[in-house]
């Protein structure tokens, strides 16, 4: 979608009757298409395509031969057996950029299959989200999916880039669990460079406090204290100046150390004024801080900004489709928005959208 939102012609290829499984990732439903399917599907021109027969096959050949990139996720191998696997196609088309994603890899992980949920669980993410004394959780979006959809993006990218300088394409290749993995930060870090194993901290941050939800009169306070200063700041304007030059409280690491004292004086100095009044007065001073808002909140947030978080589009039926802004702003090449996701029922099949790109 990205790409599509970028300026590449995008055919994304489907099975006929059902077509993609997320089409039926529902409720809730928008103009009888699953809003799942919709947030991820704008840009891209819609074919079926039988690949377990032989016409099927031709067509999906010749789309790969015209293509510039290539992406899959079939299961390893599934695609060699059809003669449309990275090595047939770079053999025949040597400037081929061919993109794989999988679940576990292209090894001994090649027939596992990969669902977000799944790698949460088996790539360390859930092991490290939830209260310390509650069960492990998922966060609330498949957020390994967006990720490893983000790295094969710089991958793609990277690899046209070399084919430009030299003429040469390139099979790229990323899975859910390198990426999670990746994804993992300093808590992977932490743990090959120490052996400790991360564990479930709620929202306390390992290595940062105040970093973490605090009471204020009426509701929580997010605050994301990154450094020293910002910490004598807040002190200052919440009226506990003092503590900046505790011992226990003076540097980070002090304070990583004395968390719960640190939390219990900041918790009382909240508590006399409500949260939105603490935001005003410490964005004001500089000290990163903000309230949980829902994701209608959130969205008026990003508008109030003015960042034009939404984006509308009108398909030749009047059908209007909401969808959440490209973040990346370019500009010399933004992002455009031509195309809304397409109902099953509007999807062409493979051999007749060849013959009308072939036209165009």
């Amino acid at each position: 979608m990205f790409l599509g939102d970028l300026g590449a012609t995008v055919v994304k290829v489907e099975r006929p009757g059902g077509g993609d499984e997320s089409r039926g990732w529902a409720p809730p439903w928008s103009n009888g298409v699953s809003t799942y399917y919709q947030a991820i599907n704008r840009n891209k021109r819609v074919a079926v395509c039988d690949l377990g027969s032989e016409a099927g096959r031709a067509s999906a050949l010749e789309l790969c031969l015209r293509a510039d990139v290539v992406v899959e996720n079939f299961r390893a191998g599934t695609l060699d057996r059809m003669g449309l696997g990275s090595a047939d196609l770079l053999g025949r088309k040597p400037d081929l950029v061919y993109c794989s994603i999988s679940g576990f890899g292209p090894g001994a992980g090649k027939d596992m299959p990969g669902y977000d949920f799944l790698l949460q669980a088996m790539g360390g993410l859930m092991s490290v989200t939830g209260e310390a004394d509650g069960e492990p959780l998922r966060v609330g979006v498949a957020i390994v999916d967006v990720l490893t959809g983000l790295h094969a993006l710089v991958g793609i990218l990277a690899a046209l880039r070399h084919r430009d300088a030299t003429g040469k394409g390139q099979h790229v290749e990323v899975n859910l669990l390198s990426s999670i993995l990746s994804g993992l930060v300093n808590q992977a870090s932490a743990y090959l460079n120490t052996g400790a194993v991360p564990v479930r901290m709620g929202n306390l941050h390992p290595s940062l406090a105040p970093y973490e939800l605090v009471d204020a009169q009426d509701r929580p306070l997010a605050l994301a204290i990154g450094n020293d200063v910002q910490f004598a700041t807040f002190c200052a304007e919440v009226g506990i100046d003092e503590i900046s030059a505790d011992p226990r409280f003076r540097t980070n690491a002090s304070r990583v150390e004395n968390r719960q004292a640190l939390i219990e004086r900041i918790t009382a100095a909240l508590s006399s004024a409500p949260a939105a009044e603490w935001v005003v007065r410490l964005t004001r001073r500089g000290v990163p801080c903000g309230v949980v808002n829902r994701v209608d909140e959130a969205i008026g947030l990003a508008t109030a900004l003015g960042l034009a978080p939404a984006i509308e589009m009108e398909d030749s039926a009047g059908r209007r489709w909401r969808q959440v802004r490209n973040p990346i702003s370019l500009s010399e090449t933004p992002a455009e928005y031509h195309l809304p996701p397409t109902p099953i029922e509007q999807a062409v099949p493979l051999a007749e959208l060849l013959s009308e790109l072939g036209q165009a």
